[in-house]
């Protein structure tokens, strides 16, 4: 058996139906582009079909143009029992120029889950290099203030 991918890059071109009123392709088409290559992540590492339970720290940090060559960077950075954590960042540039900057980033978790959507257990991830160790316990910390921040919410939820 191959070992697992622990990473991908979609590359893609913005198209004018991803573009908002402003001119700038919107949130929505983003987060759409983030949520796809999560699941190519997940799936390349688990070998299963995966589901997305929490996507958040969504960062949008620069507009992207439209004619945009964009590139969506997916990588596990934790795993737990069927759970894989992902952090994701998108990148845009002019295809002519290839001068890429940062446009957004955030972390998704994804579920690997059987033909009747009960969870399954994925490959465990061991961080080796000191970004990994870093990225590996910045996951551990989100996941405690996640937590948090759901006990927070619960005063919404009737």
């Amino acid at each position: 058996m191959n070992s697992p991918q622990r990473d991908i890059t979609l590359r893609f071109l913005a198209e004018p139906q991803d573009v908002n009123f402003g001119g700038k392709v919107h949130g929505g088409a983003v987060m759409k582009w983030i949520d796809l290559a999560a699941y190519a992540c997940a799936a390349g590492w688990s070998g299963r079909y995966c589901v997305t339970a929490y996507a958040g720290g969504i960062r949008f940090v620069a507009p992207i143009h439209v004619g945009s060559l964009v590139e969506v960077e997916a990588k596990v950075i934790y795993t737990g029992k069927s759970s894989m954590h992902i952090a994701l960042e998108v990148n845009a540039c002019d295809p002519k120029s290839l001068n890429r900057r940062l446009t957004t980033h955030c972390i998704v978790i994804m579920v690997a889950v059987d033909q009747n959507g009960q969870s399954e257990q994925v490959p465990q991830w061991v961080p080796e290099t000191d970004a990994d160790k870093v990225q590996h316990a910045s996951a551990i910390k989100l996941m405690d203030m996640r937590k948090q921040i759901g006990e927070e919410m619960q005063i919404f939820v009737e």
